[in-house]
């Protein structure tokens, strides 16, 4: 009966123990001398031991010294009845390290305290989800700190950029054009303090003079701003102060991501100085062409001039040079052989002036005719041009044994086909003529591309060459670089070639030096379509004179 009664009494026991053992929190109890009387599996597993082998022992036996120096204090408030609740970090017996929430329970019997009650709950991942939390909270705090910073730097900088510009001002107006913004750029172009302006319609500042040069409408403006995105219109403003500037504004319109319109921006540019240059400009343009209308009248009546002077000499100058020449010829048969030495030597003079003036008469009249001819523009094969030039000049010097050196594959030209023979045919004959004194002539005759278009061509010889530092009227009519004596010729092909250069829109200048030659080099502009054309092995023996 005793036995029984026993085992029913230590039921309620066992149940608690298996209860508590079944609990992840450490539980464990002391009585009033700290000596253990209750530890749960969980307390014990932390000492790597069982609940058995606690039971009996001083508290000091079981807990670490350094822990038991911390945790005295709240120990001696529990036994005198004061509940305590911390924090703390323990270190189990396998060396890894906990984070507690625990708590010290009186164990009150009625006035006195029988003992403790110490529950240690490990709280360590909600102590890290805490710390990852906090430190994600501090890094977003952080960089909210230096976006802030960013903003307040760029905000700064724009408000000090708006501020300081320099013939430019910058404000803003809502959707129905009312002052919203009004910066210190604003107020120093306009006049206008922040107080007197602010709230008002922008058309304020939109008031013109109404002297027809202006382009503003201050509701049409805003109107299509809104429309376009961006509006510009120029006119007089007037200041505060009753001063004019004319200025030249930009009404953008300012919209979020979604399109919503925000309101808009206006930009406005003193642009006085600006105007008053244009104003000069125009005046200055006017006079110009009032000039060129005259200028070109006087041309006009110059080139009438021109025409009546040529047509004198063709008529009442070569008359009587021919007169001239036919009684001289006649004369020189009249004397026969019979005449002095001194006559006849006279009589050949008067001759050979009379043609010389003749030829001189006819290159001033081609000189004349060449400024008021058209030029007709056609493709013109020079390949075969140049062919019909050398043979020319083979015919005229067969007594000469000249090098050529002519580039074998030449470029078609656009220009007139006549005028371009003549140029050319010139500018060879030149070559010949003063390559008569020179043991070995050499004429070399070469093109390449021209880098600002067209092609650039230079016809090169070995002769007498002349001085370039008296040559500054090397293409002046009738002005020669070597006497008559030596060379033959009246001084107008250097003149005739450049004009006709000219006409085709190139130009033409030289290299030389006296004894070794000279090079002429010219531009002429070139045909779309460039067929090749080259010379033969007949064609090129034919040229070599």
């Amino acid at each position: 009966m005793d036995t029984d009664r026993s085992t029913a009494a230590m039921a309620p026991e066992s149940l608690l123990r298996s209860i508590t053992d079944r609990i992840p929190a450490r539980l464990t109890y002391y009585d009033r001398d700290l000596v253990c009387r209750f530890a749960n599996i969980a307390h014990a597993a932390s000492y790597g031991c069982q609940p058995d082998e606690l039971l009996g022992r001083h508290m000091s036996e079981i807990v670490d010294p350094d822990v038991m120096a911390e945790i005295l204090p709240r120990v001696a408030d529990a036994l005198s009845g004061q509940p305590q609740r911390f924090e703390a970090v323990r270190r189990d017996v396998d060396g890894s390290e906990h984070f507690y929430e625990i708590r010290y329970v009186p164990d009150t019997r009625g006035s006195e305290v029988a003992g403790i009650f110490i529950e240690l709950h490990d709280i360590s991942d909600r102590k890290r989800t805490e710390e990852l939390v906090l430190n994600a909270n501090q890094e977003l705090e952080e960089r909210v700190r230096e976006r802030t910073a960013e903003l307040y730097a760029s905000e700064q900088r724009y408000r000090l950029m708006v501020s300081a510009i320099q013939d430019y001002c910058v404000y803003f107006v809502d959707a129905e054009g009312h002052i919203t913004e009004w910066t210190d750029s604003a107020q120093r172009l306009h006049g206008h303090t922040r107080r007197q302006i602010e709230g008002l319609h922008f058309e304020v500042l939109m008031s013109t003079l109404n002297n027809g040069e202006d382009e503003t409408d201050a509701p049409q403006v805003l109107r299509l701003a809104k429309a376009h995105g961006q509006w510009e219109s120029r006119g007089w403003r007037l200041r505060s102060d009753g001063s004019r500037f004319w200025a030249n504004t930009i009404l953008t319109a300012l919209r979020n991501e979604q399109g919503v319109l925000q309101g808009l921006s206006c930009i406005t540019r003193d642009m006085t100085a600006a105007k008053s240059l244009e104003d000069v400009m125009n005046d200055l343009n006017r006079e110009l062409e009032k000039r060129v209308a005259e200028r070109t009248r006087q041309l006009v009546a110059a080139n009438k001039d021109l025409d009546v002077f040529s047509h004198m000499v063709s008529h009442d100058l070569r008359a009587p040079l021919r007169h001239i020449t036919s009684f001289v010829s006649l004369l020189q048969e009249h004397v026969g052989d019979g005449g002095d030495t001194t006559s006849k030597q006279y009589l050949g003079s008067i001759a050979k002036s009379s043609k010389r003036m003749g030829l001189m008469i006819e290159g001033l009249l081609e000189y004349a005719r060449l400024g008021r001819v058209t030029v007709e523009q056609h493709a013109v094969p020079m390949t075969q041009l140049l062919r019909g030039i050398l043979v020319h000049l083979q015919q005229e010097h067969r007594e000469r044994h000249i090098e050529w050196v002519i580039d074998d594959e030449l470029p078609v030209l656009l220009g007139d086909a006549m005028m371009l023979a003549q140029a050319f045919g010139h500018l060879l004959d030149n070559a010949v003529k003063f390559t008569r004194k020179t043991e070995k002539p050499r004429i070399e005759l070469g093109w390449q591309i021209n880098p600002v278009g067209g092609r650039m061509f230079y016809i090169r010889d070995n002769g007498a060459g002349f001085d370039m530092t008296k040559a500054h009227n090397l293409f002046v009519m009738f002005q020669r670089q070597h006497h008559s004596m030596d060379f033959e010729g009246t001084g107008t092909g250097l003149s005739l070639t450049q004009r006709i250069i000219e006409r085709h829109g190139g130009r033409i200048w030289c290299e030389s030096s006296p004894g070794r030659g000279c090079t002429f080099y010219f531009t002429l502009p070139c045909a779309e379509a460039e067929p090749t054309m080259r010379f033969s092995a007949s064609a090129l023996a034919e040229l070599s004179v």
